[in-house]
């Protein structure tokens, strides 16, 4: 007899990249729990597992090397939106948080 596993909960992710920035045509990774995703900047929705953590990364790629690291690790009871803002310079970190409720995804 099979065991029950629940569905899959949906996260939605806003890749937000700086109006002004010191890098052209690099798209962001997304990881999740050791896979990496290439995505699009704007927003987009992936599976994470409904009855355990799942830790998110985010990262940019320039051929030379990778700059904009972020990371998270979420809970079961974390909101389901989150927001990743790209650096300005391709040295420094990005920020990946939960977007604020109610809030707009810039």
């Amino acid at each position: 007899m099979p065991v029950d596993t629940p569905a899959p909960r949906r996260i939605e992710v806003t890749m937000h990249k700086p109006w002004f920035a010191l890098y052209a045509g690099i798209r962001p990774t997304l990881v999740i729990d050791r896979r990496g995703q290439p995505t699009q900047w704007g927003v987009g929705t992936w599976q994470v597992p409904a009855d355990e953590d799942a830790t998110l990364g985010v990262f940019l790629f320039n051929r030379l090397w990778r700059f904009g690291r972020a990371e998270l690790t979420i809970g079961t009871g974390h909101p389901p939106a989150l927001i990743y803002r790209a650096p300005v310079l391709p040295f420094l970190p990005g920020h990946l948080r939960a977007r604020p409720t109610g809030g707009p995804a810039m």
